[in-house]
This record gives C-alpha cells, sequence and structure tokens, in this order.
C-alpha cells in the first residue's frame, strides 16, 4: 500500500500539462514523419483501406477477359424446308464443325424426297431446330411474307439456347457465307461487356430509303453483343406486335432495338450484295476492312469464271484458309516503264489497266453488275463511287483471276492466270501479252488500332518481271508514303 502511494504520488507530480502534451506530440510527429519518408522512397502513397481499417488491403482489377475466339460466337441461320435442300452447301463451306456453334432454324422438317436429308452432308452443317409456332402473331404487310415473324423470333430462340461462354450472336440467312475468322477479328473491336448492334445496310440507295439506312440487313448478317441480346430477347415479342405492318425479319429487330435506343455500328466487311449478274467490280474493290460475308450468291454470276458458284465459292476459301484478313484487299500500284495501273485484290483477281489511273478512279467501282430492281433512277443509286464499264474494249484492263496460292515459311505466294475475254486484239504494248501474274505478301494480322484506323497496303511490280509473267510484292506502305505515278 505504501508503494502503491509512492508511485500516484510520483506519477502526478511528473505528468505536468506540458509533459503530458509532449508524450502526445512525440509519436504524432514519429509517425508523420513515417508517412514522409515512406512518400520519398517509395514514390506512392501508402496503401490505405478506410472500410477495413488495413493500410496494406487494395481491391485488385478483374482480370482482362481472353482474346475474342470462335467459340464465343453463336450462329442463327434462318431457312425454311424448300431453300435448305438447294443452299445447304453454302453452310457447308463456312461452317467448321466442332468450332462453330449455333443452329439452322426451319420451318419444318425437310422431306426426304427432297435430298435435304443426306447424311454425307449432315455432319458439316449446324444442328437442325424446327422454329415454335408463330401463327398467334399479327402480320400486315400485303407484299411480305410472315415467315418474316418467324425468321424475327430466331434471335428469341437462339438467345433461348443458353449455351456458356457466348460474347456475341450473329445471325443470317440460308444464303449467306460467312468468313468466320474475320467476323472473330471484326468483333474483336468493340468491347462485347456493351450493347452493340453491328452490321450493314444495302449497297442500293432505293433499299436503304424504303427500309431504312440505320438497318442491319439480315442477309449480310449482324451481329448483337450477349447483354443486348438477353435483353432484345425479353422484349422481342412483344416488341413486333407493335410492328405487325413491317415487311421483313431484319426490319422487326431494328424496329424493337431501335426503341431500346441502340444504333447500328456499320462494318464495310458484312455485304448485302443487292445487285444481279456480275459482281466482280464489287469484289475487285472491296472497302478497307476484312471481309465477313457475302449474300445473294444465287442472284449473282460464279465469282471465277468457268466454275459453277458453289466450285467458285469454294476456291475463293482455299485462298481465306491461307490469309483470311487479306482476302479481297485492294492494292494498287503502277508499272513506270509502260504507264500501267495494276490493282491486285488478293485471293480473288488483279487488273493491269493499259494506261495511268489515279488511286482516285482505281479504287472507284467498275460497274459490272446489273440493279438488283428495275425502276426508277434510284434503283440504280448506290451507296458507294462507281464508273462505268470502259465501252472500247482496249481500253478494259486485262483480268487475271487466282488459280491457286502457296504459302512459306516467310512468304506467301498466290497466282492469277489470265481470262481470256477475246473483245480487244492484242499488241505488244498491251498488258494482253501477260499470261500470269505471281504476289508475294506476307500473312496478314491486323491489330486493334490497325482495325480501328485501316490503311492501303503497297505493292511493287519487281524488276524481275519479263515476258509473259508479271511479279508484284505487296508490302506496308511507309508512315509518310503515298500512291501515284512516279516518272
Amino acid at each position: 500500500m505504501q508503494l502503491l502511494k509512492i508511485l500516484k504520488t510520483s506519477i502526478k507530480h511528473s505528468l505536468s500539462p506540458s509533459r503530458l502534451i509532449n508524450l502526445i506530440l512525440i509519436p504524432s510527429s514519429l509517425y508523420i514523419l513515417y508517412l514522409l519518408l515512406s512518400l520519398l522512397l517509395n514514390n506512392h502513397h501508402p496503401r490505405l483501406d478506410l472500410y477495413s481499417g488495413d493500410p496494406a488491403a487494395s481491391t485488385s482489377p478483374p482480370p482482362p477477359p481472353p482474346p475474342l475466339s470462335l467459340d464465343h460466337l453463336v450462329f442463327g441461320i434462318a431457312s425454311n424446308k424448300n431453300s435448305f435442300p438447294r443452299r445447304r452447301h453454302y453452310i457447308a463451306q463456312w461452317w467448321r464443325p466442332g468450332l462453330t456453334r449455333g443452329f439452322v432454324f426451319l420451318d419444318a422438317p425437310v422431306p426426304s424426297s427432297s435430298g435435304g436429308n443426306d447424311t454425307r452432308l449432315l455432319p458439316l452443317l449446324p444442328p437442325i431446330r424446327i422454329s415454335e409456332d408463330t401463327s398467334g402473331f399479327s402480320y400486315t404487310n400485303r407484299n411480305g411474307l410472315r415467315s418474316a415473324i418467324r425468321v424475327a423470333r430466331v434471335v428469341v430462340e437462339t438467345v433461348a439456347m443458353n449455351l456458356t461462354d457466348v460474347r456475341w450472336f450473329v445471325f443470317g440467312d440460308d444464303d449467306t457465307v460467312f468468313f468466320p475468322d474475320n467476323l472473330v477479328k471484326t468483333l474483336s473491336k468493340y468491347d462485347d461487356g456493351l450493347w452493340y448492334y453491328v452490321g450493314s445496310n444495302s449497297e442500293v440507295y432505293e433499299q436503304n430509303r424504303v427500309f431504312s439506312f440505320g438497318m442491319g440487313f439480315g442477309g449480310a448478317g449482324f451481329a448483337i453483343s450477349r447483354p443486348l441480346a438477353k435483353v432484345l430477347a425479353k422484349g422481342l415479342d412483344g416488341c413486333m406486335e407493335r410492328y405487325a405492318q413491317a415487311y421483313g425479319s431484319d426490319s422487326r429487330v431494328y424496329a424493337c432495338l431501335t426503341e431500346l435506343g441502340v444504333g447500328l455500328t456499320r462494318e464495310p466487311g458484312f455485304h448485302q450484295f443487292d445487285v444481279r449478274g456480275d459482281a466482280f467490280g464489287l469484289l475487285a474493290a472491296h472497302p478497307l476492312a476484312p471481309l465477313s460475308s457475302l449474300h445473294h450468291i444465287d442472284h449473282t454470276d460464279p465469282i471465277f469464271p468457268n466454275m459453277t458458284r458453289p466450285e467458285a465459292m469454294q476456291h475463293l476459301f482455299r485462298a481465306a484458309q491461307i490469309d483470311s484478313q487479306r482476302l479481297l484487299q485492294q492494292s494498287v500500284c503502277y508499272d513506270t516503264s509502260s504507264s500501267w495501273t495494276v490493282s491486285v485484290s488478293w485471293g480473288y483477281a488483279v487488273q493491269v489497266f493499259p494506261r495511268h489511273l489515279l488511286m482516285t478512279e482505281a479504287v472507284r467501282v467498275r460497274e459490272t453488275f446489273s440493279q438488283w430492281k428495275k425502276g426508277s433512277v434510284l434503283a440504280r443509286s448506290y451507296g458507294f463511287n462507281t464508273r462505268e464499264v470502259e465501252p472500247d474494249p482496249c481500253e478494259r484492263p486485262t483480268v487475271f483471276f487466282m488459280s491457286g496460292v502457296a504459302s512459306r515459311k516467310d512468304w506467301i505466294k498466290s497466282a492469277y492466270k489470265k481470262h481470256d475475254d477475246g473483245d480487244c486484239l492484242s499488241d505488244m504494248a498491251s498488258p494482253r501479252k501477260i499470261e500470269e501474274v505471281r504476289v508475294y505478301s506476307r500473312k496478314l494480322d491486323l491489330d486493334i488500332k490497325q482495325l480501328q484506323a485501316p490503311r492501303r497496303h503497297c505493292c511493287d511490280v519487281l524488276p524481275s518481271s519479263i515476258g509473259k509473267v508479271m511479279e508484284i510484292a505487296i508490302r506496308e506502305c511507309g508512315e509518310e508514303e503515298s500512291i501515284f505515278m512516279r516518272q
């Protein structure tokens, strides 16, 4: 007890107000000094978690999603029992069993007599589903078909399959030929966690004026990101009742997306192909974008001469298998010794013009095709610059069609054989003396920045070109390089 009294007395006399303040200030000052030293030595503030009270605690950002790949896409293909037997070979050309995912939706089972149940081809096709009954929906358009309602609901029924790890839903017709690798590359530009509606409209002004410049045409195909597709599928049936007067399935999907406040993100690699006849001019002047789709194959001539339509598409896919992203990409170069203009549409055709063309002329679409519908002048008004085919056959380009592609370790060689149209007598100064064009290039692998800001590649006529063979090398243009005839 005596010792305790002594201690109390000692503490009472030793902790005067001034000494008590010093005891508080000294530790505080030391801690502030510690914070300042930490800031100077580590060049950052100590991480303080205001919620847990733990200075060392932090919230790490979620890991980025893996790169987009083909198995992140699901296709919904609209067909019917009558057209499927005729067009299934188009689907079989681009479908990859075990890699692509999706379904073909029919209105009814294909009759055995039609040959649509050929067991040799079925393993090469998507699984077949019979569409749900749509007889309860209203359809009041006098010029269309009520099957448009069933086709629009392919969106609902594809989403309802609840496949895992889906990032994009892609929709098209049974005569839509997709180029899957290019489709993946194109869609990889976009954040699939956001609401996106990606596609393209018609080549024809009148078609767009009637149906909408903001609509993704269903034949060209369009892609909808997963979160948007989920919301769209929930409300599509109710929305379609408000558009009973609409013409087609794509009009209904477009209308319902518009009600959700979403506009079309245009990608020029999707092709509705509202043209007839010889589509050479369109293909040879393809825009600066990966080729994603082609439509209306049955309404155009075979894209390669002396082949059937299926054979011609299969031939194009041989080039796509070697370098899909470069397919149809146009490069222009000049043979200064002869004042010739050379246009290379890789994997398809080379054109050698017997004169000097400025770049603005060389990239215009030659109007080799005929209009989709007869009618007013608007029916022949297109959404791109065209120029008429030269009336003088000797002023037309000599055309060389792709005959083969071979891949080596560091480069790719594609060969193009002359197509003899027989309309012009050749002379020694004419490019018609050339029999073959050989094109050398490297495999194209565009990164996101190159996709967002595309630039045409350059090409050079090689000095090794002699006699009946012309050799060309495609390369990236220099940083400030322009493409023009150099004297």
